[in-house]
């Protein structure tokens, strides 16, 4: 975990950054530099991703990212989660009060799970790349995504269309980013999503997505026109 502040005020918005499965903090670098730029706090966590379940991570890493707000006094905390951090972002609160979260920003989140990883899981040389997680993010009913319920805080989501495999692209529902299907990123107590013409990975450094993150913590809102709202009421 890195922590950071781009200033010292008496108190400033947290924002806790989780990466994806396969991924390390340097992937959210880009992310947290902007944040940074704008006065935010920026706890940028670590997890080694593909050597436990997701219910084991998001032990390991939510609460890091908490107690690093609560040492810095800042608040009020936000989330930017990329793909697989939803996942803990969601587990982790699952069963517990998520009051303290202000704002979560979701980067190509497979909510509602992926054909991908059902498809990947069922050949021999693949399967266990991922590690346990990879395991836990299909569509059938025993996964993850399939076991969690609404959101119990607000979100918008940031999707990507451009697709970079066209095997891939042929078991994904709908448009996708090569990883994620489109109709995957949303869940209920979704608020707001916009999507952006880039890959999965592309997500966390392309700059169009990078300025939504930050007007989305900062007004609740995405600055995209084409941007589509949802009720998201008791969020």
């Amino acid at each position: 975990m890195s922590e950071a502040r781009s200033e010292e005020p008496d108190q400033v918005p947290c924002v806790i950054l989780l990466h994806g499965i396969t991924k390390d903090r340097t992937s959210m670098e880009p992310i947290a530099q902007a944040l940074l730029a704008q006065g935010f706090y920026v706890a940028n966590i670590d997890y080694p991703s593909r050597q436990y379940p997701i219910q084991v991570l998001a032990e390991m890493a939510v609460p890091r990212g908490l107690a690093a707000c609560e040492r810095a006094g800042a608040a009020p905390v936000h989330f930017v989660a990329h793909s697989m951090g939803a996942l803990l972002l969601r587990q982790y609160f699952a069963q517990r009060s998520a009051q303290q979260v202000r704002r979560v920003v979701m980067l190509g989140p497979p909510n509602r799970g992926s054909r991908l990883g059902n498809f990947l899981s069922c050949i021999p040389w693949i399967k266990d790349i991922n590690g346990p997680a990879g395991k836990q993010m299909g569509v059938d009913e025993h996964s993850v995504p399939s076991q969690l319920g609404p959101l119990p805080f607000p979100a918008g989501v940031i999707a990507g269309t451009r697709s970079w495999n066209p095997l891939f692209a042929a078991i994904i529902e709908g448009d996708d980013d090569g990883i994620v299907g489109l109709p995957s990123t949303y869940v209920q107590g979704v608020c707001a999503r916009v999507v952006k013409p880039v890959t999965h990975d592309g997500l966390t450094s392309d700059k169009r997505v990078i300025e939504e993150v930050v007007r989305y913590l900062r007004a609740g809102k995405f600055k995209a026109p084409d941007a589509e709202y949802f009720s998201c009421e008791g969020q």
